[in-house]
């Protein structure tokens, strides 16, 4: 008797868990949550941007970016190509521990990772050799303004992918969906940041 008091009395120390749909987990309802929100602070800096390009260039410059500076479209491209690459190890990673293939598991997020980096360091050497500022016109600040935003979510993305690397070489993670959501979190997230260095090197790059 003293112990099933002492059970219940236990039981009503916590609060009861919360009810919760079974289709979507409520970690992964957050993420995508959190992606919404970050897809709609960048699209204030693509507002800032394209009104200092529509609006205000015009009024003073023929072309865009105005002159001296000049845009390095081909390394910018390498990048893309770089960072599509890194969405399909990633890609593989994931598909690897459902079939608990743990050496594809380590060998995706290791890929993803150093490409991840190979970007990371790209973008930081081609930042010395642009020649302007975020001080030099609408066009410096802009610029640098969502190509950083882009490289601070990059660099949140391999601190991710490490943490995730680091548990899968402990051997964390198994082919059950609750087993490999510490993979599939940095993924989404991961595709995410590929998806929007898309739009950006379309709209700073290309148009």
């Amino acid at each position: 008797m003293a112990t099933a008091a002492h059970a219940e009395h236990h039981a009503h120390e916590h609060p009861p868990v919360a009810n919760q749909s079974s289709r979507v987990d409520s970690r992964l309802l957050g993420m995508y949550f959190f992606i919404a929100s970050e897809t709609m602070l960048f699209g204030s800096f693509f507002a800032v941007y394209f009104f200092a390009r529509v609006v205000v260039a015009p009024e003073k410059y023929d072309t865009w970016p105005p002159p001296p500076y000049e845009l390095p479209v081909y390394l910018a491209l390498l990048n893309t190509i770089i960072l599509v690459t890194s969405s399909f190890t990633m890609h593989w990673a994931l598909q690897s521990i459902k079939r608990n293939n743990r050496q594809g598991l380590i060998g995706g997020l290791t890929l993803t990772f150093m490409l991840g980096l190979t970007f990371l360091l790209i973008q930081a050497r081609e930042y010395t050799r642009l020649g302007f500022s975020p001080q030099d016109l609408a066009f410096g600040s802009t610029f640098y303004g969502l190509t950083g935003l882009h490289g601070l979510h990059v660099f949140v993305g391999l601190n991710l992918l490490l943490y995730a690397l680091i548990r899968s070489l402990r051997g964390h993670y198994g082919p059950t969906a609750h087993d490999h959501l510490g993979v599939e979190l940095p993924g989404i997230y991961w595709h995410f940041v590929d998806v929007m260095w898309i739009i950006v090197y379309t709209t700073v790059y290309v148009l």
